[in-house]
């Protein structure tokens, strides 16, 4: 039986790494023979992707941002494109990152190698209709969301939906059993600040968290770190007495009682480990001018978009305020009924997610189209 032997993968940013690690981890236990090359960071490096670019060269967020640093994000999708180009993979695999990764399902299609999108592009949040260049440049779509497949039928497009990999990672997570120890931390309660995986999200996030500290005296805040990242990024949170662990996400999830976390695959990970959380999120005023004038959709927390309803109260630009953020967490912490509320809208997410294993289905599915060719 002839199969492809060699696939080139793509991710831009911290989780979609995660992501595409742990499909790389399930292709390979199916096929050890398959040789797989692209761009990614660590994770995948790690699961046996041997790295033509390293994402954190290209990561910008924000629409002022990715304008600013369009020759940057220009010049790396020149440099993939022509690794591609010189690999001659039988196939691509595209994580998520949709501004990059949709230049290049088009340039995969014009070269009629074989796309394969892994965590589509959030269309259905802004200008619907790039769904038809979706469609034009896929051979293949696996979808991580529950409400996406619906979506888009109304394109004609069938999308498998595969379950959501968190699910895969958190199952195999196993708490330390001396994290308070290990840590150096106190017993007192804990609440969690998850400020972001890349440094611009936590220049813009990590300060107004910081000020939340004074106003609960009774609590001990830690920050989640990413230690690619370095220390420096996180050293005014340590100047004013905050504990910072790094890549221990899961962990001090498991120990927290509350969270304020900016918005990103962090609140899904945050609700599925059943923690109370204020999801924040702060930009550019022109990028903010613009997504709010291009953004079709109620909410933007994973959280609520799977719900289809308020579970989580977001804290969006201005409203992005200390006032707001002490008010809210004082409602999470006090008020029993409130934060049963919350409880009740993950078991609603979880159930709507279902227990699919996402890395295993994807990759049983691209096999499967794989051995067609």
């Amino acid at each position: 039986m002839a199969f492809t032997h060699k696939i080139y993968i793509i991710s831009g940013e911290r989780s979609g790494d995660l992501h595409a690690s742990n499909l790389v981890r399930s292709l390979l236990s199916k096929r050890p023979d398959l040789k797989i090359r692209g761009m990614g960071g660590s994770y995948s490096k790690a699961a046996g992707v041997e790295l033509a670019v390293d994402y954190a060269e290209v990561a910008l967020m924000g629409f002022l941002e990715v304008v600013l640093g369009f020759r940057k994000v220009l010049k790396y999708l020149t440099i993939v494109k022509n690794d591609i180009s010189a690999y001659h993979p039988d196939a691509i695999i595209l994580v998520d990152y949709g501004g990059f990764n949709m230049k290049i399902a088009a340039f995969a299609k014009a070269n009629n190698i074989p796309v394969h999108y892994y965590i589509p592009p959030k269309v259905w949040a802004w200008n619907q209709k790039r769904a038809l260049k979706l469609k034009a440049n896929t051979d293949q779509i696996y979808s991580i969301l529950p409400f996406e497949p619906a979506f888009f039928q109304k394109f004609d497009m069938l999308v498998h939906y595969v379950g959501n990999p968190l699910l895969d990672e958190i199952s195999k997570f196993q708490g330390h059993e001396f994290f308070f120890q290990k840590n150096e931390l106190s017993y007192q309660p804990i609440i969690a600040l998850l400020p972001g995986s890349r440094a611009q999200e936590i220049n813009a996030m990590l300060d107004r968290m910081i000020e939340l500290v004074k106003e609960f005296p009774n609590a001990q805040f830690v920050i989640a770190g990413v230690g690619d990242l370095g220390a420096e990024i996180y050293r005014r949170g340590e100047a004013a007495g905050i504990r910072v662990i790094y890549d221990q996400t899961y962990d001090l999830l498991s120990h927290s009682i509350a969270a304020v976390v900016t918005s990103g695959t962090a609140t899904l990970e945050t609700a599925l480990f059943r923690v109370p959380q204020i999801v924040v999120y702060r930009t550019s005023t022109i990028s903010y001018a613009i997504a709010k004038h291009l953004i079709r959709v109620p909410y933007i927390s994973l959280v609520n978009l799977i719900a289809d309803k308020e579970v989580v109260k977001e804290l969006i630009q201005t409203d992005f305020s200390i006032s707001k953020l002490k008010a809210e967490l004082q409602q999470i912490l006090g008020n029993h009924v409130y934060r049963g509320h919350m409880l009740q809208g993950y078991d609603l997410i979880k159930d709507r997610i279902g227990e699919t294993s996402a890395s295993q289905t994807t990759a049983e599915l691209i096999l499967e189209s794989l051995s067609k060719k």
